[in-house]
């Protein structure tokens, strides 16, 4: 890559890493890094961590990370014959796994990360992503060229890399509101490495390759229930501990009781030796739209931590604000016309902090089965403990019988809280693409269960929701330089939680609601799950301004994806579900003009550099 390209394209990233940016090139190969500093360090600390980082000059590093475990990690280094600091970098560290064991280092590493590796003696690049995808990595692997970032944006930018839409993703788009191949993006030329995978390129190679699935086999069970409970407190801490490495953290506070979790251990942690925490919160409400319960238990929270707390209401937001401005574009689609929120929400919390904590994890984590736990327990002949916990089972239920009805339905095969086809794709799209088969095929109930215990926990692991939540948290979509960091998705807790009995520790999440006695109000530690009491969408479609429908614009290229004429008046769609899925079109169509629009604005953003 010529050397002004490649300082074009870094200077591109300045908005999500504004602390000092550098390149470096060997004849073919180039790196370019925009730093996001997350602390104040010691001098020598920011030395550390300057990047494109080398060893011997023989080994080259660009890296987006943070390490979990960073003790351990040195210890097996030493035990490899490699010497670290204390004061090592992150990326150094992975630098010194690399040489000790090559493509095996993956297998030493926990945390976030997306990285690159130049081995200049074996010709071999080597790139990572973390277990989960917290770190986004996308490359365009072209003729002669192999151009990669962690911001989709960054890529598009080579004049080498086509604008050429996907279509399979934008049909995936439209069928479910995003694409269901994490492998792909809504752009021909542009790929995403997948969550725990790496990828080595040499001269004619070109090997992908899994390095970790969630684990299907744990099997932790103590004879004292309270072993449970301490197990998993010292998890978290240790999870949250390793995410505060700063002088000032943010909490996603939703008023709920996983990120009041994580807020009260965040607040537990700060108080430990040696430790000097700036922690505040963070919260989106709504004041008059739709009611909302959330904003009030986040306050008590807060109020009962002692944090210092912001509050967003999002009641005037409008659909579609912003769709046309270079810094609230989405780069793919997005089926959420308040999308201009996130921004808002980050602008808030970059005012002050580089780092927020999320909650998120838990609820996919702690998804309660009981019915392949009793046939688990069938399976091992233990039925004196079948017996007990079915019969505890039973009593704490609030009612068996709607799941029961549910279930009935699914075997039957009739289901009608399964949406039928859109008739809204046009026919021509539908049939080149074969949408209608895929829908089917995305419906139908899944045979694969590979933890026998936990398949809907296990499962969720995998699902592209991940993804698309952690790339539109990342600065390079909300353009702001904050860090999100998710401590339910720390690897230690994922393995504790994946080998535990389900029952009584997951049901209405006993486990977490223990864990905290002592720690919250009684209010917000027993509050049951609760969704939004209300579609902000269909409320304010029902504002009598809401006539933004009439006045937009179709683009011609939407025209060739979707039927305007049979798409369903939003006011009208019913449900939730309806609702959602009759907007899409809608969001497509903004979404095209904006990317399209925009493509030339970042262009010459890039060249200005």
């Amino acid at each position: 890559m010529p050397g002004a390209l490649l300082r074009s394209l870094t200077h591109f990233l300045a908005y999500c890493g504004p602390d000092g940016s550098d390149t470096w090139s060997d004849g073919p190969v180039g790196f370019g890094h925009a730093m996001l500093r997350t602390a104040c360090e010691s001098l020598h600390e920011q030395n550390n961590e300057r990047q494109p980082a080398s060893l011997d000059g023989h080994l080259w590093i660009t890296a987006d990370v943070r390490l979990d475990s960073r003790d351990d990690l040195r210890q097996e280094l030493e035990k490899a014959g490699r010497s670290c600091g204390r004061v090592a970098a992150d990326s150094e560290l992975i630098l010194h796994a690399y040489a000790a064991w090559e493509s095996e280092c993956v297998h030493h590493l926990r945390g976030d990360f997306a990285f690159a590796i130049w081995d200049s003696r074996k010709k071999t690049l080597f790139c990572a992503r973390d277990h989960f995808g917290i770190k986004p990595f996308y490359y365009a692997d072209l003729d002669d060229q192999f151009v990669f970032s962690s911001v989709l944006d960054c890529v598009r930018l080579h004049p080498d890399v086509s604008d050429t839409l996907n279509e399979t993703a934008i049909g995936d788009f439209l069928l479910f509101g995003l694409n269901y191949d994490g492998a792909t993006t809504t752009f021909r030329d542009v790929r995403r490495l997948l969550p725990a995978h790496s990828l080595t390129i040499k001269k004619d190679e070109f090997l992908l390759k899994r390095y970790w699935s969630p684990p299907t086999h744990g099997y932790i069970r103590y004879r004292d229930a309270n072993d449970y409970i301490e197990q998993f407190k010292i998890l978290l801490q240790a999870a949250v501990k390793d995410r505060v490495r700063a002088d000032r953290v943010g909490v996603l506070l939703s008023g709920g009781l996983d990120s009041a979790a994580v807020a009260t251990t965040a607040r537990t942690v700060s108080k430990g030796p040696g430790e000097k925490l700036d922690l505040r919160a963070y919260t989106l409400v709504y004041e008059s739209l739709i009611p909302d319960h959330d904003g009030a238990h986040a306050r008590e929270t807060a109020e009962f931590l002692n944090i210092p707390a912001r509050y967003l209401a999002l009641d005037n937001l409008q659909p579609f604000d912003g769709w046309d401005s270079s810094e609230s574009t989405w780069p793919e689609p997005t089926e959420d016309p308040f999308f201009a929120g996130l921004f808002d929400q980050f602008q808030m919390i970059s005012e002050d902090c580089r780092v927020v904590l999320s909650g998120e994890g838990s609820d996919n984590l702690m998804d309660f089965e009981m019915w392949p736990h009793a046939k688990d327990l069938m399976r091992r002949r233990e039925w004196r403990q079948l017996f007990s916990e079915t019969l505890r089972y039973a009593f704490m239920q609030r009612s068996p019988w709607p799941g029961i009805r549910r279930r009935m339905k699914r075997v039957l095969g009739k289901d009608h809280d399964v949406r039928g086809f859109p008739r809204w794709i046009a026919p021509d799209f539908s049939r080149r693409m074969s949408l209608e088969q895929r829908w089917k095929e995305a419906a139908a109930p899944s045979a694969s269960e590979k933890h026998r215990i936990l398949p809907r926990a296990h499962a969720s692991l995998d699902s592209p929701q991940w993804a698309y939540l952690f790339e539109h948290e990342n600065p390079g979509v909300t353009r702001r330089p904050v860090e999100v960091r998710y401590p339910f998705l720390d690897l230690r807790i994922v393995e504790y939680l994946l080998a535990l009995p389900p029952f009584p520790w997951f049901f209405e999440k006993a486990l977490l609601r223990e864990a905290m006695i002592g720690c919250l109000p009684e209010s917000v530690r027993r509050r049951p799950k609760t969704p939004l009491a209300g579609d902000p969408l269909a409320e304010w479609l029902k504002r009598s301004q809401s006539n933004w429908m009439a006045e937009t614009s179709w683009s011609e290229e939407t025209n060739r994806y979707v039927t305007r004429s049979a798409i369903p008046p939003l006011n009208r769609a019913g449900e939730t579900d309806e609702l959602q899925a009759a907007v899409r079109p809608v969001c497509l169509n903004f979404w095209l003009q904006s990317v399209r629009r925009v493509r030339y604005n970042l262009s010459a953003e890039a060249r200005n550099g």
